[in-house]
């Protein structure tokens, strides 16, 4: 298992969140954005890939590298549809997991949302991150760790040759 934060627009509590984890139950974390960025510590669990500026560059790493039994942290829609449907963990950092029931739900809002701003119907972003989005988090972030670690347990070893 490891930990992979979306990490160009991720709210700082919620990596927090994650690096205190990290440390705790000694998992890879891996922050992958399109500009340079401080990592907590120098425990060697917790560290950046930087990938070249670009439309979705930081996406593309992801999709490539996170596997099934991986947690991803991300608020990008597409990017979670994407690894959502490579059978990956995905939550958002407001608390919402995403599922393969729902994601197709969720990218239809997002495109009609889209298209409302690029028409002026609809200006703004999301609400500001705020204490019930953190505690949200949190309490998803713990308990989808929690299943995960029952589920690698629960498996069987893998086959020697």
């Amino acid at each position: 298992m490891k930990f992979w934060i979306d990490a160009d627009a991720s709210p700082k509590d919620a990596k927090d969140i994650v690096f205190r984890a990290a440390v705790r139950l000694q998992i890879e974390t891996i922050l992958v954005a399109n500009q340079p960025l401080k990592t907590p510590g120098s425990n060697g669990l917790i560290h950046a890939v930087l990938v070249p500026g670009g439309f979705d560059v930081a996406d593309r790493y992801i999709v490539e590298h996170a596997v099934p039994g991986d947690i991803v942290i991300t608020a990008d829609i597409p990017l979670a549809a994407a690894l959502v449907h490579q059978g990956v963990t995905v939550l958002d950092p407001r608390g919402l997991e995403h599922s393969e029931q729902r994601i197709g739900d969720r990218l239809m809002v997002r495109n009609i949302m889209d298209s409302l701003r690029e028409s002026g119907t609809v200006t703004g972003g999301p609400a500001p991150y705020s204490a019930k989005d953190r505690h949200q988090f949190a309490s998803t972030f713990d308990q989808v760790v929690t299943r995960l670690l029952k589920e690698q347990k629960k498996a069987p070893p893998p086959a020697t040759t």
